[in-house]
C-alpha cells in the first residue's frame, strides 16, 4: 500500500485521518472527496471544511477502502 501523506500545504507527515467532504454546489449528495490529515493538521483542515459546510465525516485512515 502506498504511504498516505497529509493534505495540508507543505506537510509531508503520514496521514492518520481521512476527512470526507463534498461541495453541495458541485457534487451530488452521495459523492465524497477525501483529504488526508496528520494529527497536527486534523483540527485545522476540519475547521476549514466545516466553516464552508463541506465536512461530512472524519475517519481513521485504517477505515478507508479501495473505493475511497
Amino acid at each position: 500500500m502506498t504511504e498516505l501523506i497529509c493534505s495540508a500545504k507543505g506537510c509531508r507527515s503520514t496521514a492518520d485521518w481521512a476527512l470526507r467532504w463534498n461541495n453541495p454546489r458541485l457534487h451530488t449528495p452521495d459523492r465524497r472527496k477525501t483529504w488526508l490529515a496528520c494529527e497536527s493538521h486534523r483540527q485545522h483542515l476540519e475547521h476549514f471544511l466545516g466553516a464552508r459546510s463541506f465536512l461530512r465525516e472524519t475517519i481513521p485512515v485504517a477505515e478507508l477502502t479501495a473505493d475511497d
